[in-house]
């Protein structure tokens, strides 16, 4: 038992370490993409958060597999360095147990990704969902605070109010309205200055409007003596449009239960995946096992390139055959087990290579 916690400690803190890397790695790709969102006014800072953090478990899912399998690689590859594993046998401490150690810890850690995958992450997607289309959906002036520069979504310009009322209707209004927006085409810049002004837009919603009442309208080109002042008593800018909202559901943010009763292809492709992935825990500690071995001149890090390589083709041929079964060029019962198959097979050769040599010249010597 007492090797048994030592190389579980060992394992779970390079688990760990190799995992943040690699998640912070991802979460950076969605971060900027959000801060994009974030500075176009068009997503809440708040909502940033939310939507980063219901989408860890689906990015845990995918790096835990990856980081177990080189947590594995570099504590067993030290163990080798060290001699550790050949004290281990001096003391009466087998390969054969030693794997065992090594596939009771991919086991509790199939655990975790298993509710990740089947449960955690499903969820995750779900509320994600509802976070974005409620950052869709939003109004104009939701964020507009009194007194300070507010930009427009999509880049439609600036406004700015003295006052905001609980219903969203600003008081002493000054926009400026950018030369991109729909309403400044045929125009070098627009200046409106009102009383009033809150938001409208059509049944959809897909068409946006601000309407702005007793002001004036200023349109000219910056730096010149000509310009058109007109006075209003209620002025309608259309905002650039949203697209029409589609009820899309996304596999990963169906729930297990629903693609177990599902009769679709695609539903039965994505719950083989989500199984997938706890298997894949397993596999690669069968890997990680013969792969960690190394001569004593080669040092611990020798076939980590290599045991990469193996994963990275593991996980595109998982990719490949889960899009030839959704495609229909390949039958859904033959399912992703065999990928996961031939990988088993490869690491039990890599692992009894030295078996069956010695059991030929053994052979051969009678």
């Amino acid at each position: 038992m007492i090797i048994f916690r030592y190389i579980f400690r060992e394992v779970l803190t390079s688990t760990v370490a190799v995992c943040t890397i690699l998640l912070m790695i991802l979460i950076s790709g969605r971060l900027v993409k959000y801060l994009a969102k974030v500075a176009a006014s068009t997503m809440d800072f708040s909502a940033m958060i939310a939507l980063l953090g219901y989408r860890v478990p689906s990015l845990l899912e995918l790096t835990f597999p990856l980081a177990f399998f080189l947590a594995l690689l570099l504590c067993l590859g030290r163990m080798h360095a060290d001699n550790e594993i050949s004290v281990l046998n001096a003391c009466g401490v087998s390969e054969r147990r030693l794997l065992g150690y090594i596939l009771l810890i991919a086991g509790l850690f199939a655990i975790g990704v298993s509710y990740l995958s089947l449960i955690l992450s499903p969820l995750g997607m779900q509320r994600a969902e509802f976070v974005a289309e409620a950052q869709r959906s939003r109004g104009v002036f939701d964020d507009v605070i009194a007194k300070k520069f507010y930009p427009l979504r999509n880049g439609d310009g600036v406004i700015h109010s003295d006052a905001v009322s609980d219903n969203q209707v600003l008081s002493e209004v000054f926009l400026v309205l950018s030369p991109l927006s729909s309403a400044t085409k045929s125009a070098p810049a627009i200046v409106v200055s009102a009383k009033e002004a809150q938001q409208q837009s059509t049944d959809n919603n897909t068409k946006k409007y601000i309407v702005l009442t007793e002001g004036l309208r200023y349109e000219g080109i910056p730096g010149s003596t000509n310009y058109h002042i007109t006075e209003f008593e209620e002025y309608g800018i259309r905002l650039s449009e949203s697209p029409p909202y589609e009820q899309h559901v996304d596999l990963e943010s169906i729930s297990t239960s629903d693609l177990m009763i599902s009769n679709e292809v695609e539903h039965k492709v994505a719950l083989q995946w989500r199984f997938s992935l706890p298997l894949m825990i397993f596999v690669v500690a069968l890997l990680a096992w013969p792969l960690s071995r190394a001569r004593p001149r080669q040092g611990q890090y020798s076939k980590l390139l290599p045991a990469i390589l193996l994963y990275l083709f593991y996980l595109v041929g998982l990719n490949a055959l889960r899009e030839s079964i959704e495609s229909g060029a390949v039958p859904l019962w033959v399912t992703l087990l065999p990928m996961h198959c031939i990988l088993i097979m490869l690491a039990l050769f890599l692992t009894f290579r030295g078996s069956l040599k010695r059991y030929q010249a053994y052979m051969r010597s009678k």
